[in-house]
């Protein structure tokens, strides 16, 4: 049996490849361009993009399992495809804002966007599992360059506290949910094993490269304005609401992971020590 690993390039979907191979597994991987890839000696790369319902010849040989990265556009093409083909469970990669749990997630462009894919999968008929995930440690690597160039990040909110999941550790359930039994129709919450606020996760990030950082607080207005020409302005807001929301209330720290692969979830510090190369 193969497993189908879609956005097998990114974050997430290059640990899980990583992961099933080190497990022995036969991995084919769907990305838009193989060239670049870089995946694994073994791994099988198939040109596709899973929105456009376009893949390969071959990308569904002999595969019952896929982990379903959440990309923008329709799907149920590609759904349909698989489950003619024979796929038998869908892993997706969701959020945390899909289950709607907080005001501030109704109606926020996450919870639209996953809820949406979340949506298609159960209408395709296929077995699913649901990972929710929560803010992941990674999206700090948006704090390299001033970290690089200044030894200093600038942003609102600096006791905002958020228990920042690692990748790997979602990649981790993704591929227990891939590859063991009795995760069918199960939903996980997923998180980091710790709440710190902004001004903590800066102090992990310079403990790792052995330098002092500084956190400098500029206001919600300010924030915005910096933003406004790399993404949308509700993804901003979304962004803003969470920090704010997260200086009184912190993030609420699941145990899901160690719960489901049987060992704790790595720490902020364990992400920072992995990611040294990123901010030095």
């Amino acid at each position: 049996m193969a497993y189908l690993i879609t956005g097998a390039t990114g974050a997430v979907g290059r640990q899980v490849v990583d992961q099933l191979v080190v497990a022995g597994a036969q991995v084919h991987a769907l990305t838009r361009n193989p060239d670049r890839a870089n995946l694994p000696a073994g791994v099988k790369v198939f040109e596709g993009d899973l929105t456009a319902d376009r893949l390969q010849p071959g990308a569904f040989d002999d595969v019952k399992r896929i982990f379903l990265f959440p990309a923008e556009g329709d799907i149920g093409p590609f759904l349909a495809s698989a489950k003619a083909a024979g796929v038998e469970h869908v892993v997706v990669l969701s959020s945390l804002a899909a289950a709607a749990e907080l005001p501030r997630d109704l109606n926020s462009p996450s919870y639209r966007h996953h809820r949406a894919i979340e949506q298609a999968v159960e209408a395709s008929g296929l077995a699913y599992t649901f990972l929710r995930s929560g803010s992941f440690a990674n999206n700090l690597r948006f704090w390299s360059y001033s970290i690089k160039t200044q030894r200093m990040v600038y942003g609102p909110y600096p006791q905002s506290a958020q228990a920042l999941v690692h990748e790997a550790d979602v990649a981790a359930v993704a591929v227990a949910a891939l590859t063991t039994a009795g995760h069918q129709g199960a939903t996980y919450a997923l998180t980091g094993p710790q709440s710190l606020t902004q001004v903590e996760q800066l102090q992990t990030i310079g403990d790792a490269i052995g330098q002092k950082l500084t956190y400098q607080v500029i206001t919600p207005d300010q924030f915005k304005q910096s933003m406004s020409q790399f993404m949308p302005a509700d993804v901003i807001q979304m962004m803003l609401d969470y920090w704010s929301d997260t200086v009184d209330q912190p993030d609420v720290v699941r145990p899901t992971v160690e719960q489901v692969t049987g060992r704790p979830a790595r720490t902020q510090a364990q992400w920072a020590a992995d990611h040294v190369a990123d901010f030095s």
